[in-house]
């Protein structure tokens, strides 16, 4: 089934030195741009993380510091890849989850401010649980009818990426209105749908820290918007403040933006963060 694109949308898989969404970084991209006529554009670098990559990762991988080790840094490829990607929707399996934090972090140390807000993004893998609660290989193997092995090389992220894209048009169509006896397991071919499904949670940030709750008033009732639905804001979702809105705390516990800011989070984070308190300085100013 071809994927009904109203833009181009990336599918695309790392390798990486870790899975430390600050620490680590990517030491392999790649990636499958489809066009909405159909058109195939495929992209692959190994990418030098200017750190060690562990012998466990280079054994899992088949990645070593010897094949990296004259490759560009991320630094090099950021505003490239940028430009690639700007204006389309994004697409991997556990790639809400990890990839798409991670690049994000490795676009903001390359100081390229790439605003992933403006991206549907289609997680294979969230879809896959969902509907019948396997890993890739077994994806594979389910939807494509074959084992991924003989088809692939595990651990490799243009390999990985390939087996993906099947996966995802193997899961339109099986799940295509009428293909199937169970009401419950229609998928439509529509981006908009397909990423709302593969939400995990309400995240504002990628890492979750920051997350999207209902408004209530000084009573402790909800707030309702002109349509009757739950006004939102965003929250905080870990520490000391956990559950109170984010532009109540920065004006209780000012220095708490401070502590963030200087610690151990993500860029992502930390600019989410300052892009609400930007918002509020504004509407309070």
């Amino acid at each position: 089934m071809k994927l009904n694109l109203t833009k181009p949308i990336i599918i695309f898989d790392l390798e990486t030195t870790g899975l430390d969404l600050v620490k680590d970084r990517i030491i392999q991209i790649s990636y499958i741009k489809v066009h909405p006529d159909g058109k195939e554009e495929r992209g692959n670098e190994l990418v030098n993380p200017e750190k060690p990559i562990d012998p466990k990762i280079s054994q899992l991988t088949g990645i070593t510091n010897e094949d990296v080790k004259d490759k560009p840094t991320f630094k090099q490829l950021g505003q490239k890849l940028a430009e690639k990607f700007t204006g389309c929707d994004f697409a991997g399996f556990n790639s809400n989850h990890f990839d798409i934090p991670l690049l994000a972090e490795e676009f903001l140390r390359a100081g390229v401010d790439f605003d992933f807000s403006k991206c549907r993004m289609i997680d294979a893998c969230t879809i896959f649980k969902r509907m019948e609660q396997r890993n890739l290989a077994a994806a594979y193997k389910f939807y494509c009818g074959r084992k991924m092995e003989d088809d692939f090389e595990a651990h490799r992220a243009d390999q990985d990426t390939e087996a993906t894209y099947r996966v995802l048009m193997g899961e339109l169509d099986k799940y295509a209105p009428g293909a199937n006896e169970d009401d419950e397991k229609v998928l439509e071919n529509d981006m908009d749908k397909l990423a709302e499904l593969s939400k995990m949670n309400n995240n504002v940030d990628f890492a979750g820290r920051i997350v999207w709750g209902e408004m209530k008033d000084r009573h402790g009732n909800v707030m309702l918007d002109k349509d009757g639905n739950p006004r939102m804001t965003e929250i905080f979702n870990f520490g000391k403040h956990k559950g109170i809105p984010v532009a109540d705390v920065l004006q209780i516990d000012p220095g708490y933006y401070s502590w963030i800011l200087s610690g151990d989070f993500t860029y992502n984070t930390k600019q989410v963060l300052t892009r609400i308190r930007l918002r509020e300085a504004n509407l309070n100013g």
